[in-house]
């Protein structure tokens, strides 16, 4: 897959920043929790496409994959879809929410499905983001 970064800031710019986790948490359960669970347990049978050919909603808990991707990938995927960020034809459920939500607000969402991981995966992830950011 061709991944790439589109415009917004990089995490290292607003490193510093702190989260406001409750909107977090609250914007997920308006806008996430239908599809990716109020648990963040994702759609049964998340890894095989349905019906329509499109894959189900991952969790966004430890069994998921969301820990492996670095902050800019997962604010790219919320701001624009996931069909936007991978290309090439690629299609899927997932929306964009960058007019619906600030840059800000969706960072908020994604620091709190944060919160929501085993120590192991937070670790992971940060260090992820690190040497992404490293590379930039």
């Amino acid at each position: 897959m061709g991944w790439f970064w589109s415009g917004a800031s990089s995490s290292s710019a607003v490193s510093d920043r702190v989260a406001d986790l409750a909107r977090g948490e609250a914007i997920y359960a308006e806008a996430c929790a239908s599809c990716h669970g109020a648990d963040l347990e994702g759609q049964p049978d998340w890894r095989s496409p349905g019906p329509d050919g499109r894959l189900p909603a991952p969790p966004h808990d430890e069994t998921g994959h969301t820990w492996h991707h670095p902050d800019r990938i997962l604010l790219d995927i919320t701001m624009r879809g996931t069909a936007a960020v991978v290309g090439g034809g690629y299609e899927s459920n997932m929306p964009g929410f960058g007019d619906a939500y600030t840059e800000e607000e969706l960072r908020d969402v994604l620091e709190w499905i944060k919160t929501q991981w085993p120590e192991r995966e937070r670790a992971h992830q940060a260090n992820v983001t690190a040497q992404d950011e490293a590379t930039r």
